[in-house]
């Protein structure tokens, strides 16, 4: 593609946003930003929320990571359904009773202040990484498409795609958000199927031929079953489970949608419609990974392998689209991660600016010119930390998904902790150990990981947030105060 049809699709594409932000920003309040008005459609969050769960990371990560990992990940996606019936069934209704904005001042309520920051505190660095990441991986792509052949270096990049989001989302944040995130996701469906049916006509297979070929690759195994390795049939399922209630139930960006649906019952079904999205959307990835590497393997694509793994999968995708599949593939690809970009962003960014503003800054009782006031500065504070973490990690390689899950293992398990806690016992706190015993526990895990993978060969792979959580469980039972 030439650099100016690019630059022409982004314009476009941006303009488009804009014009549904300055429509859904009508009549706008300072609490819009935040709550969306309580008058979102369920099944429209539903449909949008599927370019928030995907993002770039999932679009060319899942298929690429299909080289080394065969179909393993569709372990993980069987553990996710009933995560998601966890979140629809237990974590909704408590929500919703409590009519909360911010979902960590549950905290607050179970527990007390001080278990409330840290829960909160959490969750800022485990989405702050999460989304940085994510960006990433779509800088990469971009700057390889189209920035370099301009000679823009890649921290302007980072600063133009970050302004663009704060320039649509600035003004309603959530509200604009969920009409936003629904148009990028049929965007990313459109270009999902547009890359299979390239493939599909490239390798000169039918329908029926396509399947086949998926099926009979030798990629194609579903299930590990050796306890050893990090994809072993049990530690995928455990980890799905808990990785999606920690990183959809106990996760602001993700909930905060879901919490502009008027009634319970409503935000019930919205789970319950997305979890069926996003587990066929993710199995069709690893379907569209197994076509990808036919067809490098086909045409003798040269592949770059080092100890008998292929180290650039995230690479993959990007390098056939750009260089293979035409001039529609390429489009259709660029669009998609244009809106991936922008989907899986703006949200995180929003949950992080409503994270911070109601649990530190305590802009539920400021006036209204107040509230604009701290959302303004924090939303550009949340902005520069998502410029540093996306510059720190400038140079990683391999599958930033498998990054993604192994930080928020860590990260996040502390946080799932809290809430099993919660939810399931009676208990009360020492509150002054809480934030030390949530620091421990990840710490903990990483030791009893190096460890078990030096001295057994046994590495917990996405498991590690089962034992964070566990660990955490354990330390926070033993700082329960007396009866």
């Amino acid at each position: 593609m030439s650099a100016n049809l690019i630059l022409y699709i982004i314009l476009a594409y941006f303009i488009l946003l804009m014009a549904i932000a300055k429509f859904t920003s009508k009549h706008s309040k300072a609490n819009s930003f935040f709550d969306g008005d309580k008058s979102s459609p369920w099944f429209l969050v539903a449909f949008g929320m599927i370019g928030s769960g995907i993002s770039a990371v999932s679009l060319v990560s899942i298929p690429g990571n299909v080289g080394n990992n065969h179909l393993y990940f569709f372990q993980f996606i069987l553990g996710t359904i009933v995560g998601y019936l966890f979140i629809a069934f237990i974590l909704i209704p408590i929500y919703y009773k409590l009519k909360l904005v911010s979902i960590y001042s549950y905290l607050n309520t179970r527990f007390g202040n001080i278990t409330y920051k840290t829960g909160s505190l959490f969750f800022l660095v485990s989405q702050s990484f999460g989304a940085a990441l994510r960006l990433l991986l779509s800088v990469k792509i971009l700057q390889y498409a189209f920035f370099d052949s301009l000679h823009i270096p890649y921290f302007l990049t980072i600063l133009i795609l970050l302004l663009l989001i704060w320039l649509y989302t600035n003004k309603s944040g959530i509200k604009t958000i969920v009409w936003t995130d629904a148009l990028q996701s049929f965007f990313l469906i459109t270009v999902m199927m547009v890359s299979i049916y390239t493939i599909k006509d490239s390798l000169h297979l039918s329908i029926s031929g396509m399947f086949n070929t998926i099926a009979n690759h030798p990629y194609s195994k579903l299930f590990d079953w050796d306890m050893h390795n990090g994809s072993n049939f049990f530690k995928q399922f455990t980890s799905g489970l808990l990785i999606t209630i920690a990183l959809v139930g106990l996760d602001q960006s993700m909930m905060q949608k879901t919490l502009t649906i008027s009634n319970v019952k409503s935000a019930r079904k919205n789970v319950l419609a997305f979890s069926f999205f996003i587990a066929a959307a993710q199995t069709v990835f690893l379907g569209l990974g197994i076509l990808l590497y036919q067809y490098a393997s086909t045409n003798h694509i040269a592949l770059s392998v080092e100890n008998g793994l292929f180290t650039n999968t995230d690479g993959l995708y990007p390098l056939l689209t750009m260089n293979y599949f035409g001039q529609i593939g390429a489009i259709a690809f660029f669009i998609g991660i244009v809106a991936s970009t922008f989907a899986s962003i703006d949200s995180c960014i929003a949950a992080l600016t409503t994270s911070f503003s109601y649990d530190f800054m305590d802009i539920e009782n400021q006036a209204e010119e107040k509230k604009k006031q701290i959302k303004n500065k924090v939303l550009l504070g949340v902005n520069l930390v998502m410029f540093l973490i996306v510059m720190a990690f400038w140079n990683s390689q391999g599958a930033i998904i498998n990054t993604i899950f192994t930080i928020a293992g860590y990260t996040y398990g502390p946080l799932l902790g809290l809430y099993l806690v919660g939810l399931f016992s009676n208990i009360q706190l020492k509150e002054k150990w809480t934030p030390i015993a949530c620091v421990l526990a990840p710490m903990l895990t990483w030791v009893l990981n190096y460890y078990a993978v030096a001295w057994l060969q046994f590495d917990f792979g996405f498991m590690n947030i089962l034992i964070t959580a566990l660990i955490t469980i354990l330390f926070l039972v033993s700082i329960k105060k007396n009866k």
